[in-house]
């Protein structure tokens, strides 16, 4: 009897703290607006489909380069299905297009550095269906600072990477801008577009 009340106890004080726990270790609420008609709908479809095709182009020299390829063609898959679907399911393939996002961040930067940390890369597995985003935001950090320093050395790399910040701070406008506008058409798909642009980029570090 007593057992079972220390047990109870256990299991209502382990309840109220993950009920507490922080922001980053809460299950993504991925926002599900968008694709408001079938012009809309279309367009992202259509701007999803570039991440395959880079997916496809990119190099495959070892293990790392083919996840990281793959994972590109993750990403065109999971978008274009959750802009083409509705209902109930939308919001479960929102979460998967966020988690295929961040898997392909993380192989990017596996990919550029094969001595990252053990416990980065634990903590970013670990982290990933919960918290997408922010495992997408630590590694697209990593690569940034990965393609500078290359950019520094190598000179055929720097149009590309001016090229990559361009995109990327035109991508940054138009992800806040969607947040922001989330009834204006076709930022979302400008978004894709200037994502891809920056990923292509990105695959000339690979080569």
């Amino acid at each position: 009897m007593r057992s079972r009340q220390q047990y109870l106890v256990f299991y209502f004080f382990s309840r109220r703290v993950w009920q507490q726990r922080p922001g980053c270790l809460r299950p993504i609420q991925g926002c599900i607006h968008g694709d408001q008609h079938l012009a809309e709908t279309v367009a992202n479809v259509i701007t999803s489909l570039p991440f395959i095709a880079l997916g496809i182009q990119a190099p495959r020299k070892n293990l790392n380069t083919k996840l990281y390829a793959n994972s590109l063609i993750g990403v065109g898959v999971a978008s274009s299905l959750y802009h083409s679907s509705r209902g109930k399911l939308r919001k479960y393939l929102r979460w998967f297009d966020y988690t295929m996002i961040a898997t392909a961040t993380v192989c990017l930067s596996r990919a550029l550095r094969n001595e990252n940390p053990k416990f980065l890369m634990a903590a970013s597995a670990a982290l990933l269906p919960i918290q997408p985003l922010m495992v997408s935001a630590i590694h697209t950090g990593m690569m940034e600072v990965a393609f500078a320093k290359r950019a520094l050395k190598d000179p055929d790399l720097r149009m590309a990477h001016n090229l990559h910040k361009m995109s990327s701070l035109l991508g940054g406008v138009l992800f806040i801008a969607d947040d922001c506008f989330p009834s204006t058409p076709f930022l979302h798909a400008g978004w894709h577009l200037a994502a891809a642009i920056g990923v292509g980029t990105c695959n000339k570090l690979l080569k």
